[in-house]
């Protein structure tokens, strides 16, 4: 009898230990998933409206340009690894160039050689005006005002919607701005919510190093809105937002 219980507290204790295994396992892979492929991002300001809304949680591909110090949050060592550059279009994570600790997330605009600059409103790219038309209105969750929105085209295809909340007021960083020539190494970003968007346009943030890149912004995994928008439903979550592909 006695035998029979030694049996079983072992095979007891086995058991606990797989599960303690699987789980550490499990820990470890999510941990180097993070590290090396996928983080998880949150959208805090409206910069990105009408494309990324405050309140949506975001994948980061963190392999689409390869890897720096400032992908891995350490200061291991200068410039990239399994470099990859962004296309004109990209939504990308970066790491704010004069101030390393804050996680921006705007449009690639312009690359290295680029000439950008805006004109009453209209973005221009080495010399020629964007195409930008008309797309009725974006009403935010909290204020309900509505903003007029545009489709924007850049010369390579790519095309998002982009807000336009003052109509050409000739500030000097959204309508109306000096030309601007990317340096080598550097990208031109800027938010979809043009005049709302501390971006490259603004000398506090400037161009953006290659290796301030933290990854490419993919898919939006779960979305929270305001406890006013009366698009959400159950507990204010966005369900019509959730798995959509950020364009």
């Amino acid at each position: 009898m006695s035998v029979d219980v030694e049996k079983s507290s072992s095979s007891s204790d086995e058991g606990w230990w797989e599960i303690v295994k699987i789980v550490i396992h499990a820990v470890i892979l999510a941990f180097l998933v993070r590290i090396f492929i996928i983080q998880p991002f949150n959208i805090p300001s409206g910069s990105m409206q009408g494309n990324l809304l405050i309140g949506d949680y975001l994948f980061v591909s963190k392999f689409s340009y390869g890897y720096s110090k400032h992908t891995f949050g350490l200061d291991l060592f200068d410039g990239r690894v399994f470099g990859s550059e962004p296309e004109r279009g990209d939504v990308v994570v970066f790491k704010l160039p004069r101030d390393t600790s804050q996680d921006y997330i705007k449009r690639v605009i312009g690359l290295q050689g680029d000439r950008i600059q805006m004109i009453g409103g209209i973005l221009h790219i080495n010399g020629k005006p964007v195409p930008k038309k008309p797309s009725g209105t974006f009403v935010e969750d909290v204020s309900a005002v509505p903003i007029r929105q545009f489709i924007e085209t850049l010369p390579n295809g790519v095309s998002y919607k982009v807000l336009d909340a003052m109509p050409h007021n000739g500030r000097r960083y959204t309508d109306n701005t000096e030309e601007y020539v990317v340096p080598e190494g550097h990208f031109f970003m800027m938010g979809d919510n043009r005049d709302n968007s501390s971006d490259s346009r603004d000398p506090e943030v400037s161009f953006v190093p290659y290796e301030n890149l933290v990854g490419e912004a993919q898919m939006i995994f779960f979305s929270k809105g305001d406890a006013t928008d009366p698009s959400s439903g159950l507990f204010n979550i966005r369900w019509s937002r959730i798995f959509n592909i950020v364009h």
